[in-house]
């Protein structure tokens, strides 16, 4: 591992974080690769972002795919790093970058294939540099592969692979639009990281990722795919559970108020009914199978037994009864939840002339520290080049002058 550097921005506060002393050249853009270096350094990795003014990081701007022509929140990918600007498309700029990588463990790129090489940072190039360099290729359909060459965001990356079809309602179209393939992808891509990572420590070889995001859709719909293959077509199970009735979101009382319930046996049918003021003995609903065969008819009771209730109280007597049920939330319910903030899950975040708010921490908790989330809110960009280029890279400031004149650093 890179050695910790006490006068880091970062490190300086992370020392008994779990990736403490991991450094990482951050090249990802858009939302899937950053989300995985992201998560990265919660965990305490010192993750420098490499980016130009430019070529920004697509949610440093408007960006039209993301539902808005104003600039996204930033912090849900981009939290605790540190900003440098190199114009990769200079030879110069990209030899300073290979500095960054030689002092890293890890360099992670979400580009299309063949840019990484065409900017002279192949992974044969960055390994002469770093000898057991973990890099990771994030892409939508792999480094290799008939199919390698294409772009695509989260919405396409649900519909080839096959998540989409899967989702929705039998009677309507595949739902592709909202899946959180981004954030999904990158979790993956995290995971695959840390592997390569322990793999490293064990052989001291190094290590390419070659991560697709359509595949991580794949992996999302193995009992489907299953079914495909003994040439079974799966329909779209909208709500519905292949082994649970009544299973699904329900109104209530309450305009926009809606009821999560999940029943798995009779013991939680009768206890539902029994909270519903119901006797729950109806033969035609009083078994699993019987309640599986008439699936539509048991949501319209239930939803009929729901319609005056409250959402709120009738699922703490539910739970209390041992029927799994909750109110569907809403980000008003989640910002608000005193069990999240109380866990650190939602925290708040504040900097020098920004108001505070709220930003998602890191949902997993070690008993050893208590380092890990969200120690820092974005950077702007370049804000950390005294440390970078000056500290780690040795550059002095007339160097760094020069190179800013020559459009290097931009």
């Amino acid at each position: 591992m890179s050695q910790a550097n006490p006068h880091s921005p970062i490190q300086t506060r992370t020392l008994r974080a779990p990736l403490a002393g991991v450094r990482i050249a951050d090249f990802t853009i858009h939302a899937a690769g950053p989300f995985c270096t992201h998560l990265l350094s919660q965990l305490g990795a010192e993750c420098i972002k490499i980016e130009s003014l430019t070529r920004p990081d697509a949610f440093r701007k408007p960006h039209a795919v993301y539902g808005r022509m104003s600039a996204a929140t930033f912090d849900q990918v981009s939290a605790n790093k540190l900003s440098v600007r190199l114009n990769l498309k200079e030879p110069e700029a990209a030899a300073l970058a290979k500095r960054i990588v030689a002092l890293s463990d890890v360099a992670a790129e979400s580009f299309r294939p063949g840019v990484m090489k065409r900017l002279g940072l192949s992974f044969d190039e960055l390994r002469e540099v770093k000898r057991d360099l973990v890099l990771l290729s994030l892409s939508s359909c792999g480094q290799s592969g008939p199919d390698s060459h294409f772009a695509g965001y989260a919405p396409l990356f649900g519909a080839w692979g096959g998540l989409g079809w899967m989702s929705g309602y039998s009677d309507g179209p595949p739902v592709e639009m909202r899946h959180v393939m981004d954030h999904a992808a990158g979790v993956h891509a995290a995971l695959a990281t840390m592997a390569a990572l322990n793999q490293r420590r064990r052989t001291g070889q190094a290590q390419h990722v070659d991560l697709a995001a359509r595949e991580v859709a794949s992996a999302m719909i193995g009992d489907a795919l299953v079914l495909a293959s003994l040439g079974i077509t799966p329909e779209r199970p909208g709500n519905a559970d292949l082994a649970m009735a009544p299973h699904g979101v329900y109104p209530t009382a309450q305009p926009d108020r809606w009821l999560t319930l999940a029943i798995r046996d009779d013991a939680q049918w009768r206890a539902l009914a029994r909270v519903l003021g119901q006797d729950g003995k109806d033969a035609r609903y009083a078994t699993a199978s019987a309640r599986l065969e008439q699936r539509a008819e048991v949501d319209r009771l239930v939803t009929r037994w729901l319609a005056s209730r409250d959402a709120e109280s009738t699922a703490e007597q539910l739970q209390q009864a041992g029927v799994c049920a909750h109110v569907s939330w809403t980000m008003q319910d989640i910002a608000s939840d005193p069990h999240l903030q109380a866990r650190g899950a939602v925290t708040t975040v504040q900097a020098p002339g920004i108001p505070a708010r709220l930003a998602v921490g890191a949902p997993a908790r070690f008993s050893g520290t208590d380092e890990v989330g969200i120690r820092r809110l974005t950077p702007a960009l370049g804000q950390d080049e005294d440390y970078v280029f000056g500290e780690l890279l040795g550059l002095d400031s007339a160097q760094r002058a020069d190179l800013q004149a020559r459009g290097v650093i931009l």
